[in-house]
């Protein structure tokens, strides 16, 4: 059968852009003040303690985007910042990477590592930082579930698990999104199927949560 839905809830921004990070890092959630004195290498750690080396992209939507909504500087503007790091010995240049997969692989092997891609590009192997809005107390209720379907296969073979999933919800409170966060892969399947589906209360902006959807056979 199937256990308890488990919620989370991280109120968000809305980004065309995921915050990527490796999995050896222990925060879930990061403000935009974390995210931007990360980049601008103003500090080395999050809240939580954690150690983090920022990757860059060379170029590209995603790229762009990123600068724009978190670090508030042109690719010219930040990288002649980096130069000026350099050069008064304050700090180093990060790594710039040509692609969203190389950022993944980059950052899924890198201790530490903390980056960006575009907003559909599958995050495998690394975890997805939700960016959070610090303070914020409006929660999002689900008034709508539609349950997710066990793999008959893996029942009767008494496979179970919990899927971790991030689902963005849209201010009118339909699932605009579903990011795989761990668990099985095949149970993920009916898992992001069946929450694609869910409804929740309208609110006044954007919103994230994590859910664990716990599979239990019996």
């Amino acid at each position: 059968m199937l256990g308890t839905v488990v919620f989370g809830t991280v109120h968000a921004l809305a980004s065309d852009v995921k915050i990527v990070a490796n999995p050896n890092v222990r925060a879930d959630s990061i403000t935009p003040a974390e995210l931007r004195s990360v980049f601008l290498e103003d500090r080395r750690s999050l809240n939580d303690g954690s150690h983090v080396e920022p990757v860059l992209a060379k170029g590209g939507a995603a790229h762009q985007a990123f600068l724009r909504q978190y670090v508030g500087k042109s690719d010219d503007e930040l990288r002649t910042y980096y130069r000026t790091l350099v050069f008064t010995g304050t700090g180093a240049m990060p790594k710039f990477l040509d692609s969203d997969a190389e950022i993944i692989n980059y950052v899924s092997r890198t201790k530490g590592a903390i980056g960006y891609v575009s907003i559909d590009f599958p995050a495998t192997g690394v975890k997805v930082l939700v960016i959070s809005q610090a303070g914020a107390s409006f929660e999002r209720q689900l008034v709508t579930r539609v349950e997710p379907e066990y793999p008959e296969t893996l029942k009767r073979l008494l496979i179970g698990g919990t899927v971790r999933l991030i689902v963005t919800i849209s201010p009118g409170g339909n699932v605009a999104g579903v990011q795989l966060v761990g668990g099985n892969p095949i149970l993920a399947e009916p898992a992001i199927k069946a929450v694609k589906q869910w409804v929740y209360t309208p609110g006044p902006s954007r919103s994230m949560l994590e859910v664990s959807i716990p599979f239990i056979p019996k």
